[in-house]
C-alpha cells in the first residue's frame, strides 16, 4: 500500500534513486521520475498502464534546466517563461540528446514546464532531477487533485508527497511555436487570450508529428461510471439515480445528489472543482454522472475539452 506523507526529503531521495512519487502541483497531482533516468520513467508507464505513444512533462526548477533539456535558443520561450513560470503552462520544444526517448516517446521535441507549487519546487531542487511527471492516475482515468484520489488508483507507487487540494484543478495548456507565432495543443488556464499578450497565434493548422502533448486522445478522464453533459446526450435520464454536476443554477429534476462547479458561475472556480467532483461521484452510490456544459470562452475551453473526453467512451 503507497505511503501517504509529508516529508519531502524523504520523497527527493527516492526520486534522486530511481523511484516514483506522485506529488501536488498547481494543476494536478504529478507521477514523477527521474526524467533522464530511462529506467525510473518506464516505472511511470508500467504504473499508469499508459502507452508508450504518449509523451511525458518534464517539470523543472530553474529556467536554466532550459538549456539541460533542449536544443532550442528561440527567444521566445524564455519570453514565455518569464511570464508565465512557475505556472500551468507547458512549451513544446525541440529536445536535447540529454533527454531519453521514453519520455518524448520518441519523438524530436520535449514538453518543459516550472509548476507554481512550493512542494514540487522544492521535490525537483532536493531531489537533484529535472522530473518527468504525468497525472498520477491510471491513464485515461480521473485526474487526481488531492493525495487520496492518487491513493484510490495507484496504491503502489513508492511515496505519495501530501501537499492538499490543488488550486487550478486542470492540466496545464501545452503549446507549441512556429515561425508565426504559438498554437495551442491542449487547453488550461493560460488562454489563447493570456498568451495573446505575450506573442502572436500561429495561422497553421497544420498535423503534428505523433501525439506531441498529452491529453490529445478523444477519450480521457474518464471515471468508472457513465458521465454524460446535458443536452449533449440523448439517453434518457433518470433523475433519482444519477449524480449531477452543476454549474450556476439548480437543475431540473429530483437528482439524487447535487454537486456544483461553481455556484456564482465563476469559471477559474469551476475548473478548480471539475476532478474533485467527479471523483465525488465516482465514489459514491450514484449509477451514472449528468454534468451541466459551461460557456465555452476562456478557461471554459479547457473545461468542456474534459468533460467531453471524460464523456467519450460513454456515448
Amino acid at each position: 500500500m503507497g505511503i501517504v506523507g509529508v516529508d519531502i526529503d524523504h520523497a527527493a531521495s527516492i526520486i534522486a534513486n530511481g523511484g516514483v512519487v506522485a506529488f501536488p502541483t498547481e494543476t494536478v497531482y504529478g507521477l514523477g521520475a527521474n526524467a533522464l533516468n530511462p529506467n525510473a520513467v518506464a516505472k511511470v508507464f508500467a504504473l499508469k498502464e499508459r502507452p508508450s505513444f504518449d509523451p511525458l512533462i518534464v517539470h523543472i526548477a530553474s529556467a536554466e534546466n532550459i538549456s539541460l533539456l533542449s536544443s532550442c535558443n528561440d527567444p521566445r520561450v524564455f519570453q514565455l517563461a518569464e511570464r508565465f513560470w512557475p505556472g500551468p503552462l507547458t512549451i513544446v520544444v525541440p529536445k536535447s540528446t540529454v533527454v531519453p526517448g521514453i519520455v518524448t516517446s520518441d519523438l524530436d521535441t520535449v514538453g518543459i514546464r516550472m509548476p507554481n507549487h512550493p512542494i514540487a519546487l522544492e521535490l525537483i531542487k532536493k531531489s537533484g532531477c529535472v522530473i518527468a511527471a504525468p497525472s498520477a492516475n491510471k491513464f485515461g482515468r480521473v485526474s487526481p487533485t488531492r493525495a487520496e484520489h492518487v491513493l484510490k488508483q495507484l496504491p503502489e507507487v513508492d511515496y505519495i508527497l501530501d501537499g492538499g487540494k490543488t488550486t487550478v484543478g486542470i492540466e496545464s495548456t501545452v503549446i507549441t511555436l512556429d515561425e508565426e507565432g504559438f498554437i495551442i495543443l491542449r487547453h488550461g488556464a493560460i488562454t489563447h487570450s493570456h498568451l495573446a499578450q505575450v506573442l502572436k497565434p500561429s495561422g497553421a493548422h497544420k498535423p503534428l508529428k505523433g501525439l506531441a502533448s498529452p491529453g490529445l486522445l478523444k477519450s480521457h478522464y474518464s471515471p468508472n461510471k457513465p458521465l454524460y453533459i446535458a443536452g449533449e446526450t440523448s439517453k434518457p435520464i433518470d433523475p433519482s439515480m444519477a449524480g449531477y454536476i452543476a454549474f450556476g443554477k439548480k437543475p431540473e429534476g429530483n437528482y439524487k445528489r447535487i454537486e456544483y462547479l461553481s455556484e456564482t458561475g465563476d469559471m477559474v472556480e469551476a475548473a478548480a472543482h471539475l476532478f474533485e467532483k467527479i471523483h465525488a461521484f465516482e465514489d459514491s452510490d450514484v449509477e451514472y454522472i449528468v454534468a451541466d456544459p459551461v460557456p465555452e470562452v476562456g478557461i471554459g475551453i479547457a473545461i468542456m475539452d474534459r468533460l467531453r473526453k471524460a464523456a467519450y467512451r460513454y456515448k
